[in-house]
């Protein structure tokens, strides 16, 4: 059938008048990051945070219990403490951001350019910030469990028992779990095969599956193979279950404080100056590191397999 003319504007030509709503750019990458949301930051006065620790031997210090304490000696003695406890140094994560001059003058509306270029330069930072709390060789939480707070899956998928045993490791006021989108999907279905499916929170705005009451909080930083984004079906990857907050002796987020023209916790943005092309430039530097108080604040489930799938009758 022949197209029908129009006496009549084309549509193609009317475009040239219209007005378009834009977005703002989409960062593909930026994540809820529910890790750093929720853990308690400690600030910092000169960038280093030592962990005291009393030296704890295999009975408590001595008393006395007694109906009549004046017929009895009262124990003595104190409590020791660590002679060398441990030292945590902020580490900085850095960028440099560019934005040409003209650019910005000539297309800043609806959106300034040097705005929306720092605002994802900061996103990025942010992202990296929680992977090097999770990862980070020297502070990140899988390098500083305790050999004892350490197990495996029994079968490879985590099961609801898996769990149970990783709550029995941070039994005194355990905060949350935290694993890969991936591994939580694999232990809703382990709980739908038994019959027992898992509760739901609501949490900073977002709905969080829980067991035991302990919400499974997701982060794609707790890599599967060492992806945050697997391509195949299976993988395996670590579930991590926290106890948080500096009174509980859990774990504590820690950032320099007071940094001049810090537009968000522990962020310093620095503007370098406009060079002879007229390309102006600032420089990121976001401070932060973790540190775990005590052994019992966190452990973690090994080996835990995100491929395996059931047959239902």
């Amino acid at each position: 059938m022949a197209e029908k003319n129009i006496n009549a504007l084309a549509p193609q030509t009317a475009y040239q008048l219209a007005d378009i709503t834009k977005t703002r750019p989409q960062f593909g990458a930026i994540t809820p990051r529910f890790l750093t949301r929720l853990l308690e930051f400690k600030p910092l006065d000169a960038g280093i945070y030592r962990v005291n620790r009393v030296v704890e031997g295999d009975t408590p210090l001595d008393v006395l219990c007694s109906q009549e304490p004046g017929k009895e000696e009262i124990p003595q003695g104190y409590v020791e403490y660590q002679a060398k406890p441990r030292e945590y140094v902020l580490s900085s994560i850095s960028t440099i951001i560019n934005v040409d001059t003209k650019v910005q003058d000539i297309y800043s509306s609806p959106y300034d350019q040097a705005a929306e270029q720092l605002s994802l330069g900061i996103e990025s930072l942010r992202e990296r910030q929680e992977s090097q709390i999770i990862n980070n060789d020297d502070y990140g939480l899988l390098k500083n469990v305790a050999p004892k707070q350490r197990i495996k899956t029994r079968a490879g998928s985590p099961t609801p028992d898996d769990l149970d045993e990783l709550i029995s490791k941070v039994w005194k006021e355990p905060s949350f779990f935290l694993a890969h989108p991936r591994a939580i999907a694999a232990f809703g279905r382990e709980c739908t095969r038994r019959g027992v499916p898992p509760t739901y929170v609501s949490i900073l705005g977002a709905v969080f599956i829980q067991w035991r009451g302990i919400p499974l909080v997701p982060t794609n930083k707790l890599f599967v193979d060492g992806l945050r984004e697997p391509e195949g079906p299976n993988g395996k990857t670590n579930i991590l279950l926290l106890r948080t907050g500096e009174t509980k002796r859990g774990v504590v987020g820690l950032y320099q404080a007071g940094l001049p023209g810090e537009p968000s916790r522990g962020l310093a943005v620095r503007f370098r100056g406009v060079d002879d092309q007229g390309v102006a430039s600032y420089l990121l530097n976001l401070y932060c590191s973790a540190a775990v108080l005590a052994d019992d604040a966190l452990a973690v489930l090994e080996d835990v397999e995100v491929g395996i799938y059931h047959e239902y009758k």
